[in-house]
């Protein structure tokens, strides 16, 4: 029997997010371009016995104390890494990394790194930065944190590997939009609807959505009627109901809380606009999301956003610190005055997302990954 590959995970399943859907990507995608290897999964947040996990040969350990978890879960990955000698450890959160390197010197067991945003930036603990030095690859979902990695950490730039995110075209896809969600979110037919999709947690705040509530009295002085709806759930959830009563805007902004994936096609597609200004954005799989159903999309200009958004082909770039100038992009694009006519293209703009970033494309950018690596022949 082969030797397995390790792969590891904070979760795939007990939080929802951006890391989760790019990790239950990255895994499937995995199986299927470089099906030789039997992959064991270690997922440390995770419930041993989830429905979910069926059909995965997976080791979970979110039944492990909250207070004992992490050395649980370390003591887990280290012990079984060490008595089966796997041919590669893909760790999928910089967080594993001390062990995937300790694992390399005492055991000579080769360990990528996946990269997502802002836990890879400005990484100043030792420990870590020897993990990423000695990677035998590091994966960045987008040129941005990519780029960080290799400047602030004197990586050798050969060693780092984009494989950006990706999407369900079959979930997210153009339809009208929906009556019933509509009604029960007030909304009359054609009533501009500006959406956010974020966690609601105090460290997200950069994902954009106070600049939002900032601009709003200015557009909906613009464009009449205009409403903003913000799906997402966490801590940070009544210091916004504070800010939108600060602000008057009691009767124009939803806080439509969690949301499952299933439902959300009907947000994007009841939308008119999708804004997420965020400036520490990894890369954003719900833009392609948006761009999937056909809607426009406005985003900020700092971080990872640009590369789904290609630089602004595919939607709207602005400084993410400006209100007056997102406000006036929003209103600009709501009125259907701006330039770029692929945004108003529905059909267009999901073809374009398919293409660049739909999950034939992120398969194929991972099998060269893997030629690249040696772990498979070209």
């Amino acid at each position: 029997m082969s030797r397995p590959c390790h792969v590891w995970f904070p979760e795939l399943f007990a939080t929802p997010g951006g890391i989760q859907r790019y990790s239950r990507f990255l895994l499937a995608a995995l199986r299927e371009v470089w099906p030789d290897p039997r992959y064991e999964v270690f997922l440390k947040n995770d419930l041993p016995g989830d429905p979910a996990l069926d059909g995965l040969e997976a080791r979970a350990s979110g039944n492990i104390p909250a207070w004992a978890r992490t050395p649980g879960y370390a003591t887990r990955i280290a012990a079984r890494a060490l008595a089966e000698k796997p041919r590669l450890v893909i760790a999928g959160h910089l967080n594993f990394a001390v062990v995937s390197d300790w694992l390399a010197r005492v055991a000579g067991i080769p360990y990528w790194i996946v990269t997502h945003g802002i836990e890879a930036w400005g990484v100043e603990r030792p420990a870590l930065r020897s993990a990423l030095r000695r990677a035998s690859c590091i994966v960045s979902i987008s040129r941005y944190t990519g780029e960080r990695l290799v400047r602030e950490q004197g990586i050798d730039s050969a060693r780092v590997s984009l494989l950006p995110g990706t999407f369900d075209p079959s979930l997210f896809r153009p339809a009208p939009p929906s009556a019933s969600l509509a009604h029960r979110l007030d909304l009359a037919p054609g009533q501009p609807m500006l959406l956010t999709v974020a966690r609601l947690a105090g460290i997200d705040r950069h994902k954009g959505y106070d600049v939002v509530l900032e601009a709003l009295p200015n557009i909906r002085a613009l464009v009449p009627g205009a409403r903003y709806v913000i799906v997402g759930e966490g801590d940070d959830r009544p210091r916004i109901e504070r800010r939108i009563r600060e602000l008057g805007l009691e009767r124009d902004v939803t806080l439509a809380g969690f949301v499952p994936d299933s439902e959300l096609p009907d947000y994007y597609n009841l939308c008119s606009l999708f804004a997420m200004p965020s400036k520490r954005e990894g890369f954003g799989i719900v833009y392609l999301e948006a761009l999937a159903c056909g809607r426009p999309v406005l985003a900020g200009n700092r971080d990872g956003s640009r590369d789904a958004l290609l630089d602004g082909e595919l939607g709207i770039l602005v400084d993410p610190d400006d209100v007056a100038a997102f406000g006036q992009a929003a209103v600009e694009l709501l009125s259907g005055r701006h330039p770029n006519r692929l945004l108003y293209d529905p059909m267009a703009l999901r073809s374009r997302v398919v293409e660049r970033f739909g999950p034939e494309s992120f398969r194929e950018r991972l099998r060269e990954i893997l030629v690249l690596r040696g772990l498979m022949d070209s």
